[in-house]
């Protein structure tokens, strides 16, 4: 498909279930928490997204080799992938999905301080000053809420702290000359790089499996799949088609429908400073991604 000036209505609505996806996989986590230990888990995926991606890549005759120059960025976004993931799926252990999703999707935030400091062009406008305060605002109100009882705040901190090294790991692509190979590379480097990290930090974690039930297995199945491998094949998909400012402005979204499907599919109390957190961060993303 050729590249479009702008996101058409076909966008708007891939975008969409882009969104819903990645929020919905927030519950399937949080689910499948019940028979894997979460690290574990998360070591699973990479190798079963691992799996899919090389017979991808081989399908499209891509490169599975790395150019040299690039290889330290690969390590270092694999690293922060590794620990990114090690961090959430721990958190969807301990707090809720609505806390823990509007916390992970900060990552706009973090993304945009550094990107301030460190290149010059990425300076932030007045625009996007205001929503980077709007959304650190609701930020600190889901971390300062502690209504309910369903949340912890170790959950919180280790959400946030995933939502850094996401931040991260974009951050790597664009200073280092990662930014050069395909984003199929990029991938693969992030996920070889993450399995043996995740391997072995599930050993300090407890036992790899709990209540093992066919859910979890299809919640596995569902992370891999989804979100592993073609789900972030279809982001890339999306943001050779589209502008990367219409891309990123639907943003906003995955953490609205998490909030939702975790309090319709998993009956969690959602207070009324949650869905006030929940506005705020929605509404600074879509002020911090604008062009």
């Amino acid at each position: 498909m050729a590249r479009k000036s702008h996101v058409d209505l076909i966008g708007a609505v891939a975008l969409t279930a882009f969104a819903l996806n990645f929020g919905f996989n927030q519950v399937v986590v949080k689910v499948s928490n019940g028979g894997f230990q979460p690290v574990f888990m998360a070591a699973l995926r990479s190798i079963g997204g691992l799996a899919i991606l090389v017979i991808w890549m081989r399908a499209k005759g891509i490169s599975l080799h790395l150019p040299r120059a690039s290889r330290v960025g690969g390590v270092l976004a694999g690293v922060l992938f590794a620990a990114e993931f090690m961090l959430l799926f721990n958190a969807l252990d301990l707090t809720t999905v609505a806390r823990s999703s509007i916390l992970f999707y900060s990552m706009p935030i973090w993304l945009a301080l550094a990107a301030h400091v460190l290149l010059p062009g990425e300076r932030l406008s007045r625009v996007r000053m205001i929503g980077l305060v709007l959304a650190m605002a609701g930020v600190a109100l889901a971390v300062a809420d502690r209504s309910g009882g369903q949340g912890s705040l170790l959950g919180d901190l280790l959400s946030l702290m995933a939502a850094m090294c996401w931040a991260g790991i974009a951050l790597c692509v664009r200073v280092t000359p990662l930014s050069e190979v395909p984003a199929e590379q990029q991938l693969l480097w992030q996920l070889v790089i993450s399995t043996p990290i995740l391997l072995f930090a599930a050993f300090f974690f407890g036992p790899f499996i709990r209540d093992l039930q066919p859910i979890h297995m299809v919640g596995l199945a569902y992370q891999v799949l989804a979100i592993a491998s073609f789900g972030f094949l279809a982001w890339f998909w999306l943001m050779k088609v589209y502008p990367a400012s219409g891309v990123a402005s639907f943003s906003f979204l995955s953490p609205v429908f998490a909030v939702l499907l975790g309090w319709l599919i998993l009956g969690e109390d959602i207070g009324v400073r949650i869905w006030l957190a929940l506005g705020l961060v929605a509404a600074g993303l879509i002020l911090i991604n604008r062009r």
